[in-house]
């Protein structure tokens, strides 16, 4: 039975890449997709800094005290999140909050049980794996490293 839509048949522009075709389309993208993976990571780690500090985007139900354990992470969420937005410090940075979301996830998720799902610690799973890939394979073509790395090549 022949095929129907767009990719009835071979050359047709507006069918969509498959396959090799796809990979093919997409390879070129790869350090910039891999900075807009990294700006919009930042960008939600420094909403759990901010809550912490600034009770913004919506308030954290306690205190915190700058030499606590959340003051500590809190700090390391704000700061870290500016520098993974910019793309600063990329690789350092990121090993350090994918430590800082290993920790959290050991001492604030796994002692309400073994399943990430069950004891409420994907998102800390997730952004600990996320940032040690970026502390592997740096912020991407839009980030500042890139751009420093390229002026002091020049």
């Amino acid at each position: 039975m022949p095929q129907r839509g767009c990719c009835a048949t071979k050359g047709d522009g507006d069918c969509p890449p498959q396959g090799n075709e796809m990979r093919a389309y997409l390879a070129p993208w790869s350090p910039q997709l891999l900075s807009i993976l990294r700006i919009i990571t930042g960008f939600l780690l420094i909403a759990h800094g901010t809550q912490k500090w600034f009770s913004f985007p919506a308030p954290f139900p306690q205190p915190v005290e700058l030499m606590s354990r959340l003051g500590v992470a809190g700090t390391l969420e704000l700061v870290g999140g500016a520098l993974m937005i910019l793309g600063l410090f990329t690789r350092p940075v990121a090993f350090i909050l994918s430590g800082l979301m290993a920790f959290a996830y050991f001492l604030a998720h796994a002692p309400n049980g073994f399943w990430p799902l069950v004891n409420r610690g994907e998102l800390a799973v997730l952004y600990s794996f996320v940032f040690l890939y970026f502390a592997a394979a740096g912020g991407g073509a839009w980030s500042l490293d890139h751009l420093l790395r390229r002026r002091r090549d020049d």
